[in-house]
């Protein structure tokens, strides 16, 4: 009896062991529905898109590994600040750690004009769309393009106005450069101009003419904000797409000459840096591709004053600035 009142002991011990292994399972499926159930909330509260079911599984892991950090964190609850999930919860902390490539650069030309190094489209007119940063984007793009195929093609602003509107993007209502870049590296690519003309309105995404991609970019990097000499060591590089105060009436109508005013800082414009030079009597100054046709400035382009006294640099331009990597 005893050795049979221990089988049953052990048949017992087998079962309960079995029906814990099983719950905890059962646990782990149901978390795991739940945390799906929240990135896909995440994913449409921010506007996330990913290129494909591989892309979407890599990135949920990522979000899985971070809400448990946080909530374990703040559950600890021994430290004096609380963590919260945020739009960057399906980046690694390697991802997210800040990078500037150029910043050990010691030696810069003293003038640079991406123009005459063929890495520059000709101007652009955007109408009455408030598409400036796509343009700014596309310009940023088209000069890497160049720069690392020996290729300038003109790419298209429209499928950006049209296509990338799932996140912070709303075509002729405005948009962000960076957002521009996130979307050619999910989309892998963007399409030439001749493919998908601009027409100057938000328009339904062409799915066709989008599908056909002539460039790609690997990824993008932003310039340290408030300083004109990391925007110097950028720009000696590469073109690159830069936010500014164009709100003044004398930016509106400038026709020449090196700018110096009046502008604030409050960024309201997408742009291009394709250059930097001085004049003959020292003034230093940026060159600037703008993308309201060649009636306005210097054929489409603005020469702003260099190396001012304010870290954010004249009408803010060294305030937000990125660039894409190839």
């Amino acid at each position: 009896m005893a050795l049979r009142c221990q089988s049953l002991c052990k048949l017992a011990l087998i079962f309960l062991i079995l029906a814990i292994a099983a719950s905890q399972v059962t646990s782990r499926k149901l978390q795991e529905a739940s945390l799906s159930e929240k990135h896909e909330q995440w994913m449409s509260k921010y506007g996330k898109v990913y290129k494909n079911p591989e892309e979407k599984e890599k990135r949920f892991r990522i979000f899985k590994d971070n809400v448990e950090f946080i909530e374990s964190l703040n559950a600890a609850g021994n430290k004096p600040y609380k963590l919260s999930i945020n739009e960057f919860a399906d980046q690694t902390n390697q991802e997210k750690g800040t990078s500037f490539k150029y910043e050990n650069v010691i030696d810069v030309p003293a003038t640079m004009d991406w123009r005459k190094n063929g890495a520059v489209t000709p101007i652009k007119n955007q109408g009455p769309c408030g598409s400036c940063w796509a343009f700014s984007a596309v310009a940023a793009t088209e000069g890497i393009t160049q720069l690392t195929t020996g290729k300038l093609i003109s790419l298209s602003e429209q499928e950006l106005v049209s296509c990338d509107t799932s996140g912070v993007d709303h075509g002729c209502e405005g948009g962000e450069m960076e957002d521009a870049f996130k979307f050619i590296i999910h989309n892998d690519g963007i399409t030439t101009e001749a493919n998908y003309p601009y027409q100057a309105v938000d328009g339904t995404c062409n799915k066709t003419n989008e599908a056909s991609h002539v460039a790609k970019i690997k990824g993008y990097e932003t310039v340290p904000a408030n300083s004109e000499e990391a925007l110097l060591k950028a720009v000696a590089n590469q073109p690159v797409a830069v936010s500014i105060d164009a709100s003044g009436s004398a930016f509106q109508f400038y026709s020449s000459g090196v700018f110096t005013g009046d502008c604030g800082t409050e960024l309201d414009h997408g742009v291009t840096a394709v250059g930097y030079g001085a004049t003959a009597n020292g003034t230093k100054y940026w060159l600037v591709k703008n993308s309201w046709g060649t009636s306005w400035g210097e054929e489409g382009y603005i020469r702003m004053k260099r190396d001012i006294d304010a870290k954010e640099g004249l009408c803010g331009i060294a305030m937000d600035s990125s660039y894409p990597t190839a």
